[in-house]
């Protein structure tokens, strides 16, 4: 199944700890990380703190969605990661935006994610390894750009994101 993971982080050295949860991606079985975006900069939104670095990565898994997330939440863990308060600063966020074309809602994982489209930091580096992607329900993810566009968002340097 192909699904999207977002990745974000805004405590301590937030550039490497992105990084770094892509290496973990790529360790975890049942995953291939297929494609990943750059690194972006962000103001946090409905967060605090200082800014966030993010990124979108593309990944085929044999993973259920449940299994998923929890992987994921088994890499903020190894990131120290801790939920003091709904949209804490974090030292990694890991989050399925999209798992294939499912319509996922249960009490502790909804895909699509359910503020997508509301986000700079998701949709510009989502658009840039997947331009045409569709949103179940919603359709095509490029239209909601302008929504976002009073978001600041700034894509790294090469050479900054390595």
């Amino acid at each position: 199944m192909e699904a999207f993971v977002a990745i974000g982080a805004n405590l301590g050295d937030a550039r490497a700890n992105a990084l770094d949860a892509v290496a973990r991606l790529r360790r975890v079985p049942g995953i291939a990380v297929t494609a990943v975006s750059g690194l972006y900069r962000t103001a946090p939104v409905d967060s605090s703190g200082d800014d966030y670095i993010n990124a979108v990565a593309r990944i085929d898994t044999a993973l259920a969605p449940h299994a998923l997330l929890a992987a994921l939440f088994a890499i903020e863990q190894e990131h120290g990661r801790e939920r003091p308060y709904r949209n804490a600063p974090r030292t990694l966020d890991l989050d399925v935006l999209l798992y294939g074309h499912d319509i996922i809602d249960t009490p502790t994982l909804t895909v699509p994610h359910p503020r997508m489209t509301e986000r700079a930091f998701v949709l510009v580096p989502l658009l840039e390894i997947a331009p045409d992607i569709a949103v179940p329900g919603l359709g095509a993810a490029a239209p909601f750009v302008p929504g976002v566009a009073g978001q600041r968002i700034e894509r790294l340097a090469e050479t900054d994101s390595k």
